[in-house]
């Protein structure tokens, strides 16, 4: 849903530059969920962003932005809030898609090929034989198998390794 909100946005954007009114528009744009689900389910400061650019107060450049949003089925309504902030408010059909997409994707969703196959080794400490073993030694198996399986799961090779400390005089005994 984000992602297909920013390039409503880009598109918008570049209306408004084809129209004169902004000279560029930044390569990303900013997006964050709202806290407050009365404010929408996503806001956007790119009016207050782009402002000085546009000559124009944030609001009325917020305005222009708005009005050059094509009409889109994931939204429900779009209102102008504060200085200049866009507040999205999402369909419930946009939900439902979301919700269809995770089903279909089943075990593979969330998943991500940003490591590109990347080779890690990742080494985390086992316990010390030679000194009692407390509930510190299992959060860090705990942490590096997590560790371990989120590298994975972005996309990178990963081999574990874990060190045996059994070297020194006190084993010889």
């Amino acid at each position: 849903m984000k992602q297909q909100l920013q390039q409503l946005l880009t598109q918008a954007l570049q209306s408004l530059i084809d129209e004169g009114v902004l000279e560029s528009a930044p390569s990303e744009i900013r997006l964050d969920h709202s806290k407050d689900k009365t404010q929408g389910d996503f806001a956007s400061n790119i009016a207050m962003v782009l402002s000085k650019q546009a000559k124009c107060a944030p609001k009325v450049l917020a305005e222009k932005i708005v009005d050059k949003l094509v009409n889109a089925s994931e939204i429900d309504k779009v209102e102008i809030a504060g200085p200049g902030f866009i507040n999205f408010f999402m369909s419930q059909g946009s939900n439902n898609q979301v919700l269809d997409d995770i089903f279909t994707q089943g075990d593979d969703f969330g998943l991500s090929k940003v490591g590109h196959g990347q080779r890690i080794l990742l080494e985390f400490v086992s316990a010390n034989p030679t000194g009692p073993l407390h509930v510190g030694h299992g959060r860090g198996a705990a942490y590096g198998a997590t560790v371990s399986n989120l590298l994975r799961a972005v996309g990178f090779s990963v081999d574990n390794e874990y060190y045996v400390n059994d070297a020194g005089r006190q084993m010889d005994i």
